[in-house]
């Protein structure tokens, strides 16, 4: 009996595993990209680039003129200051002198039973000039003066109301960084793959463009208030569709974030964007959970039966498992390859194989107590 419940797990989980590999991630590893008419000409619509921020002097300071770099005639960068007590409020005095499209809005408390950060966004776009809003964060740098143009292009050329970005993490050398980087690519896999399928249900707010209507149409985060964290995720799970949405994967469109700096700030940020998904619509959580379940079949299901077999010494049996094994291994190597070029033409250091291991405790451990959660601060 224990035998074939190893057999069973590794089967299904395998099977399941390359459906993901095969027909779901591969879309966005192996994109082929449609050619563009370069003589159609479009109306440039004005953005306003809004960022939330408290307590990001040196932060600001770095974005604020990179992001006056961007190749579009119009545009305005919106800061909100959010309750900050360092020197974020000078600053933006002095740099509003400097660049004539630089606006700010000074937060000076939060209403109860709301939570800071959707405070922020709201008060930012009610008072944004334009419709057309693009999201990214202090610590986010765009990597191309292409970025504003190329991110809201389905907003303004196609009639889109969500743009979803890609934001990815500042590359060094330390096993943090390595899970980082891997863990990042695993969700743009799901965020782009099946907004490829019009099947959007996940972004993050370091690289998302939307419009201001829209926004008030629905009365904001109306429904999630109090959850801290999901003014990204959440609002385009509940408002998303695979009509009015595009992902957009070119490298010129990505954002680069400082990554956490000790473990224990990556498991806090990861607590709050794990708990903000236990509220996405019943589908939506299948699409992952579906994955964080067959891969831990295929893993416990795959070394059972290679320490059964090698015990026994059934050599012929034990050479199919590790080929089977094998085989997906090479696949998601490949696969990572190909996504991490295509989505930001580079390929950064991470340890595929070992980190697709250690995603059992990110999945199970860190995605129950997240789950089971009933608030997150």
């Amino acid at each position: 009996m224990g035998l074939f419940l190893l057999w069973f797990f590794f089967g299904i989980g395998f099977l399941i595993q390359l459906g993901y590999l095969l027909f779901i991630f591969s879309r966005t590893a192996w994109l082929i990209k449609g050619s563009t008419n370069p003589s159609i000409q479009y109306p440039e619509e004005g953005v306003t680039i809004l960022v939330t921020a408290r307590n990001k002097f040196k932060l600001l300071k770095v974005l604020i003129p990179k992001l006056f770099e961007q190749d579009y005639p119009k545009f305005e960068v919106l800061i909100v200051n959010d309750q900050s007590t360092d020197r974020t409020k000078r600053l933006l005095e002095d740099l509003m002198v400097h660049y004539s499209k630089l606006r700010s809005v000074t937060i000076t408390y939060t209403p109860k039973h709301v939570t800071a950060k959707k405070f922020a966004l709201t008060l930012g776009i009610k008072v944004a000039k334009n419709d057309v809003i693009l999201l990214t964060e202090a610590d986010c740098i765009p990597q191309s003066n292409q970025w504003l143009r190329k991110m809201t292009a389905p907003i303004r050329e196609e009639g889109k109301t969500f743009a979803i970005g890609f934001a990815g993490v500042q590359k060094e050398g330390n096993s943090l960084n390595s899970w980082i980087q891997f863990e990042t690519i695993l969700r743009a896999l799901f965020t782009f793959s099946f907004g490829l399928w019009n099947s959007p249900f996940t972004g993050t707010g370091k690289n998302l463009s939307y419009r201001k209507s829209f926004f008030m149409d629905k009365k904001g985060f109306r429904g999630f208030w109090d959850n801290e964290g999901g003014e990204d995720s959440l609002w385009i799970n509940t408002h998303a569709t695979g009509a009015n949405s595009k992902v957009v994967i070119d490298p010129e469109t990505i954002t680069i974030a400082n990554p956490a700096a000790t473990w224990k700030e990556y498991i806090v940020q990861e607590k709050q964007l794990l708990h903000s998904e236990k509220f996405f619509k019943v589908e939506d959580k299948r699409k992952m959970g579906s994955y964080g379940i067959s891969h831990a079949l295929y893993w416990i299901g795959g070394l059972g039966l290679l320490i059964y077999f090698g015990i026994d010494l059934q050599w012929e049996h034990f050479l199919i498992v590790l080929s089977s094994m094998c085989m997906r291994s090479l696949l998601l190597l490949l696969l990572f390859k190909a996504a991490s070029k295509n989505i930001q033409g580079i390929l950064p250091k991470m340890k595929v194989l070992t980190n697709d291991f250690l995603y059992l405790g990110y999945f199970w451990v860190l995605g129950s107590i997240s789950y089971q959660a009933k608030t997150n601060k």
